[in-house]
This record gives structure tokens, C-alpha cells and sequence, in this order.
């Protein structure tokens, strides 16, 4: 591996991890994929796993063996030592890391990784029977606490609109504890329709609302539906109106001591461990 010693955070090789947007980061490479930062050696871990490549990496220079040498073996063994003996591998002290944006969070180490094309909708509804549909929820822990939950209890995937954020940002990777490279995923240009479209490819369509007519999450017939697509609105707003109406039922959680929502992923937790339960697993 290439060891290059950085001793100022404002080092040209340093500009991705340092100073670029999300959005910078989307459209890196464009036309082709751009690139993300994965945060702490777990989720990089994960996301080698799941075929994302390095491009470089990030590392406090006296905990480069205990961080790094987990995802240096890895990408050793999933690409090999010359592709590992071509990855740009900057360390820094800790007092130019400490000026990183997160850094007591990520424990010093960072990856800058290629992103793979995003599956197209209809390729990715087949065989799937339960999907968690984020809508505009803009909360980047949110999204990857959602994406977690929805990992650990049974979901089959996650759609999320164009205006949600994207689960490859630093911090809802890193929430997610890297589940977003473990469950299928997906964006979608479709908003006000997309209800509908899941309903030609077979889901029943459900919004988590606060409505008259809403059913309790254990309702039976949410236990019968083959194929379920649960709406998730960003937090405060909700879902939108008309994306309630365009759906088949509306599902509500129980409260009690005069609450009237719980935090969308922590709604998202309970929906989906009642489906789990429908399930029989």
C-alpha cells in the first residue's frame, strides 16, 4: 500500500474528504457513478462486501493497524495485493484530524468509494414482497435509521423518492452501521404516482398517517397482503395528502399519555417488526 503523510487538512489530496458536498460527491465522476465517504472501518467493511470499490483512504497514523488493517486484509483478499498496492492511503496526526468534521464519531478512519449504478424500479420490485417506501425524509439519520430497522426486521428492500436523502451520505451510512450495503435499495424519479405503480406490480400500498380511518398495525388485513409497500413520510410534515389518498389503507400506531406520533424511524421499527411477526419468522 502507498502510505502518503499528510500534515495540513487543507492538503489538495485531502478535498474530498475535506471540503466537497454530498452533492459533489454524487457527481464526481459524471456521466459516470461519483463517489462517497465511508465512515469508520465497519461500514467499509460492509461496503467492500457488497463489491464497492476504494478509491483512497483516510487514517489516524498511530491507529492505522487497529482501523485500517481489517480493510487493508479485505480488499487484499476480495481484489488482490496489486490493486491494494494501488490505493492512495493518506495518514495524519490527530490534530489534523480532530479538525474533521465527525471526527470522535468515525475513530480515524474515512474511505473515499466508487458508487454503483442505482437499479432501475421495475428490476427492482422482483421477488419482493414487503418494501419500506421513504418519501421525502431529508433527515440523513433518519434515512439510515430506517434502512437499519428495516435490514434487522425482514424488510426485502427500500425505495426511497428523489428528494429523500441518499443512503451512501456519510451520516446515514454510518447510522445504518452499514446496513444500506446489506438490504437492496433504490431511487426513484416518481413521486405523486408512485403509488399507483406499485400497485401494477402487485404491492397493496400503505401510509403511515394520522387519520380517521387509520388501522392498527396488526390489522388482518395487512396479515393477508402478499406484497406490501409501507409509505414513511419525513419527520413533522408526514406524507403529503394526496400520497395518503393514492394509497390503499393508512396505518396508524397506537399511542398513549396524550403523544400523537412517534419519530418516523422509531414508527418505522414497529411497522416493520409487526410485518416480521405476519411473517412467520
Amino acid at each position: 500500500m502507498r502510505l502518503i503523510p499528510i500534515d495540513n487538512l487543507d492538503a489538495p489530496e485531502l478535498a474530498l474528504y475535506a471540503h466537497a458536498s454530498e452533492a459533489e460527491l454524487l457527481h464526481y465522476h459524471e456521466p459516470g457513478e461519483g463517489v462517497f465517504i465511508a465512515e469508520t472501518a465497519n461500514v467499509v467493511l460492509r461496503a467492500l462486501e457488497a463489491g464497492y470499490t476504494v478509491e483512497s483512504v483516510l487514517a489516524e497514523d498511530k491507529r492505522i493497524e487497529i482501523e485500517a488493517g481489517p480493510v487493508f486484509e479485505k480488499i487484499r483478499m476480495i481484489q488482490g495485493e496489486d490493486v491494494l498496492n494501488s490505493i492512495p492511503v493518506y495518514v495524519a496526526p490527530l490534530e489534523i484530524l480532530n479538525r474533521l468534521t465527525g471526527y470522535n464519531l468515525v475513530r480515524g478512519l474515512w474511505a473515499v468509494m466508487k458508487r454503483k449504478p442505482v437499479m432501475p424500479l421495475d428490476d427492482f420490485l422482483k421477488d419482493k414482497n414487503h418494501i419500506a417506501v421513504l418519501y421525502d425524509v431529508v433527515n440523513p439519520t433518519n434515512v439510515g435509521a430506517i434502512i437499519r430497522s428495516a435490514a434487522a426486521l425482514g424488510m426485502d428492500g427500500v425505495i426511497l423518492t428523489k428528494h429523500s436523502v441518499n443512503p451512501l451520505t456519510r451520516r446515514s451510512s454510518r447510522v445504518s452501521m452499514g446496513t444500506v450495503f446489506q438490504i437492496p435499495w433504490t431511487v426513484t424519479e416518481l413521486d405523486g404516482t408512485l403509488a399507483d405503480e406499485l400497485k401494477k406490480h402487485g404491492f397493496e400500498t400503505v401510509a403511515m398517517a394520522l387519520t380517521d380511518n387509520s388501522v392498527a398495525p396488526d390489522h388482518d388485513a395487512l396479515k393477508k397482503a402478499a406484497k406490501l409497500a409501507v409509505f414513511l413520510g419525513t419527520e413533522g410534515d408526514g406524507l403529503p395528502k394526496e400520497v395518503i389518498a393514492a394509497c390503499d389503507r393508512r396505518v396508524m400506531i397506537p399511542m398513549y399519555h396524550g403523544v400523537d406520533s412517534l419519530n418516523v424511524a422509531a414508527a418505522s421499527a414497529v411497522i416493520f417488526w409487526e410485518l416480521l411477526k405476519q411473517k412467520g419468522r
